[in-house]
């Protein structure tokens, strides 16, 4: 199932295509899509309004980017045939963001038949690694859920 760059759908595109947008999590955290296709994602994230008590980026908002964009690479890569499910996420929390935006890049590891891996780095507007995450899909047969 191999598909070439140029035949990736828009960001708007395969939002339109899914059933809810990016997800209603997704819109409450800002999150906005830059880049999509199944090799290399990459979107942006306000650290305003995602922060925990003490002002700071919260653990849980990044790996909730970190999961958006390995699901929607999954999707992309399992389309038209399967669906793609997280079954496994990880994350490393390396500094603190304060303010600003932070980017997430997402690449692909592995892109297989029944499975695929994503390396997400996080990085604050310095270019400061902020987080390391990797997360894992199950490719399962569409129309399952």
């Amino acid at each position: 199932m191999e598909q070439s760059r140029e035949s990736q759908p828009s960001v708007e595109e395969f939002l339109s295509s899914m059933p809810a947008g990016m997800g209603t999590l997704s819109d409450k955290m800002g999150i906005e899509l830059v880049e999509i296709g199944p090799e290399r994602l990459v979107a942006t994230m306000p650290v305003e309004g995602n922060q925990q008590p003490y002002g700071l980026l919260h653990g849980g908002a990044s790996v909730v980017l970190a999961e958006t964009l390995g699901s929607i690479g999954s999707a992309l890569h399992a389309q038209p045939d399967k669906v793609a499910v997280g079954v496994d996420i990880n994350a490393t929390h390396h500094r603190a963001a304060t303010t600003g935006v932070v980017t997430a890049v997402a690449t692909a590891i592995h892109l297989g038949r029944s499975s695929t891996s994503y390396g997400v780095v996080i990085s604050d507007e310095r270019d400061k690694r902020v987080c390391t995450a990797r997360i894992t899909c199950a490719l399962v047969p569409a129309g399952r859920f």
